[in-house]
């Protein structure tokens, strides 16, 4: 069984999601529209939800910390 230390699971995990959140903020901000015309509330609660999915999907495997196996 592998063991990573916590702590850069943590860091790495989290740069990714927020890479992800980042991204499909973006993506959801269409060309043309006015920044007031746009839905706030639904570009951050969709935002956030792909974030923790970009946790959960961590759990299973962080291919940045496949790279450095830690042993306790």
């Amino acid at each position: 069984m592998k063991k990573y230390n916590l702590k850069d699971w943590i860091e790495k995990a989290s740069i990714r999601a927020i890479k992800t959140m980042a991204q499909t903020a973006g993506s959801l901000v269409t060309i043309g529209n006015m920044v007031t015309d746009m839905d706030w509330i639904s570009i951050i609660s969709i935002s956030l939800t792909a974030g923790i999915a970009s946790i959960l999907t961590s759990i299973a495997g962080l291919p940045e910390c496949e790279e450095q196996e830690y042993k306790v």
